[in-house]
């Protein structure tokens, strides 16, 4: 089982996959696993700076993702033998994923990678374009979405970033511009992807409106 949740940044998909990974099983009582295919494009930006590689450069990024030693260890995500999870969220990373994840050859790297984890497994994977590109027939797909002033208050909260909250604010918003046009894989609400705003819910709540869907339909089926 496939269940693919997409949105923005700031609107507790992350969490929220991760809650649900934890928590269901497969009718043979197997786990899920979580893919964050985010933190792939982060931690593919995270080596072309060390390499210092343009993240703007399609042809020196392509070259880079296609031999970047990229793997998950125990649900955690190595760049070689280094667990990077607490680096991919900095300003550095945050100005320039962007761009490089509007890189089409790249997002098709990324994509296999994402399709090759969750072969095979029960799997909750999240990011930009999992519903409606990665897993179009995944069995439940959800966006999760909110106001740009309540991710930008989210994101300052967390601590990640040295930004103000007003500059926070702006740069959502850019991104939010790229994440919607790009060439493939934009930011959108596609057919038949149960759309939910968590601007006034917290995530528990969310937790609970997903988690509803999801054992309401299994027991259907």
């Amino acid at each position: 089982m496939i269940i693919a949740i997409d949105g923005p940044a700031g609107t507790g998909k992350s969490t929220i996959a991760k809650m649900l990974a934890e928590n269901l099983r497969g009718g043979d009582g197997s786990p899920f696993t979580y893919v964050n295919s985010g933190n792939l494009y982060r931690v593919i930006t995270l080596g072309c700076l060390r390499q210092g590689i343009d993240p703007r450069d399609p042809e020196g990024v392509l070259g880079y993702a296609k031999k970047a030693p990229v793997m998950y260890k125990n649900g955690r995500l190595y760049l070689g033998d280094e667990m990077v999870e607490p680096l991919l969220h900095g300003d550095d990373i945050d100005r320039v994923v962007s761009p490089l994840s509007a890189i089409v050859p790249v997002r098709h790297v990324v994509n296999d990678h994402v399709r090759n984890i969750a072969r095979g497994l029960n799997a909750v994977v999240e990011g930009r374009d999992m519903t409606t590109v990665v897993f179009p027939g995944a069995e439940y797909r959800f966006y999760l979405d909110a106001s740009i002033r309540e991710r930008a208050k989210r994101r300052f909260q967390q601590g990640f970033s040295r930004l103000s909250l007003e500059k926070i604010e702006t740069s959502i918003a850019e991104r939010d511009t790229l994440d919607s046009h790009k060439e493939e894989g934009s930011l959108m609400v596609a057919p038949g992807v149960i759309y939910l705003d968590t601007s006034d819910l917290t995530l528990t709540e969310v937790y609970d409106k997903l988690i509803e869907v999801i054992q309401d339909n299994t027991l259907e089926g």
